[in-house]
């Protein structure tokens, strides 16, 4: 009887501190495919995370998801050779993956390896003809290897495919001015004064640019009729590639018509092409009348969908204050990179505005309210029209305001 009670005290024993332990599962690999990704991107803990990956692998060690989490991660823990190897073993396994081939070339492109990324894109694109990403990622490469024709096709198709793509449109932003070796452009403002001036003032610009290794250079010349007086004035810019992220504006002017231009111009920025399709620049610009103005430029731009957005910063110390220009951009692309509409708010003269700038050489303090709008468009790829109209109120004396119009007109051409 005692053997019998305590059997069943034994049992009942087992039996309650047994079910729980039985009732609780392990966890799936889904649940610590989770786990690795809230400890990579939550807590930043990359360690972490590739031990919990390996926890899921070893449930579940062909899933193609797993392994590109897993590369990247080695990816972004500088251990190049670990990802290389998990690409490979996807790339083999699953050779129709989309998100292999861009993992696999986001690899070899951040780890300075052009020609393989450019390869992983090639046979990507065998499978994936239609992949805005993967042409995407074959865009930056080429033009990272100063292939920009190349680039611009490709940049073109993802944009086709994807017209919402904000990276892909700064992307095509960067490159336009590098399909070609060779641009020549001219154009004409008309300036017209209700009150300021009795007679308009006329500018007319030819420019000439050619791509180098090391950026494009322009050469420009002005001609201008103002003050019933004409001048002419010579121009030099260049756009000067520094890394990935970074380029950089020079440019520098000459006229000895004094009056009509300033007598010298000068400029400088550096520019950051960041991450999510932002871009921001500072620098200086120079002129001297008679006298020396130093400005002081800063900007910073987004591109969003089909809408580029930028607001830009001119600030003239002089004495106790400080003269300003303050521009809004907003751009809406229809098409490619040389075809959108555009309207800008904003007050004070800008520097870089060869239509008005000569109106710094004023003592006295500038104030005026400008809107600008604009439309570009580019005719079989290698022919660009553009027109602008800016209406400007302007204060040119204490408490006097006239008005002002401007209409430009241009045309381009890439050869």
């Amino acid at each position: 009887m005692l053997h019998r009670l305590s059997h069943c005290l034994t049992v009942s024993f087992m039996c309650l501190f047994a079910s729980p332990l039985h009732a609780q599962s392990p966890l799936s690999s889904e649940d610590l495919f989770r786990q690795a990704r809230s400890l990579a991107f939550d807590a930043h803990d990359h360690p972490a995370a590739i031990q919990r990956l390996k926890e899921a692998l070893a449930l579940s060690p062909a899933d193609p998801d797993m392994l590109i989490f897993l590369g990247r991660l080695y990816t972004w823990s500088q251990q190049a050779d670990s990802a290389r190897r998990v690409f490979d073993r996807v790339l083999r396994e699953h050779p129709d993956y989309e998100d292999g081939y861009l993992a696999a070339a986001d690899l070899e492109y951040w780890n300075d390896s052009s020609a393989r990324a450019l390869a992983i894109c090639s046979e990507g694109l065998q499978h994936h003809p239609q992949s805005a990403p993967l042409l995407k990622r074959r865009a930056s490469v080429l033009s990272g290897l100063h292939r920009y024709s190349e680039a611009r096709a490709a940049a073109d198709s993802a944009l086709k495919i994807d017209p919402k793509n904000t990276e892909v449109r700064a992307l095509l932003m960067r490159i336009r001015d590098y399909t070609a070796g060779n641009k020549i452009g001219v154009s004409y403002d008309y300036v017209y004064f209700d009150r300021q001036y009795n007679d308009p003032w006329h500018l007319v610009s030819i420019d000439y640019s050619r791509q180098t290794k090391m950026g494009s250079i322009i050469g420009r010349v002005n001609y201008a009729n103002r003050f019933r007086s004409s001048g002419v004035q010579g121009e030099i810019e260049a756009y000067p590639h520094i890394s990935r992220v970074f380029y950089a504006y020079v440019n520098a002017g000459y006229s000895a018509d004094e009056g009509i231009f300033p007598r010298w111009r000068a400029g400088a920025s550096l520019y950051a092409n960041l991450p999510h399709a932002f871009e921001v620049d500072g620098g200086l610009r120079y002129l001297y009348f008679g006298s020396n103005t130093w400005i002081y430029t800063f900007s910073a731009g987004k591109y969003y969908k089909s809408y580029w957005f930028n607001a830009r910063a001119y600030l003239v110390p002089g004495g106790s204050s400080i003269s300003q220009s303050l521009t809004l951009t907003g751009r809406w692309y229809f098409g490619g990179a040389d075809d959108y509409l555009h309207l800008s708010l904003g007050t004070g003269i800008s520097p870089d505005d060869r239509g008005n700038n000569q109106q710094l050489a004023s003592t006295y303090s500038l104030k005026s309210q400008k809107t600008e709008a604009g439309w570009r468009q580019s005719i079989a790829r290698l022919n660009i029209l553009y027109v602008n109209v800016q209406w400007l109120d302007q204060e040119y004396l204490p408490k006097t305001h006239g008005n002002q119009v401007d209409v430009t007109i241009g045309y381009q051409r890439r050869f």
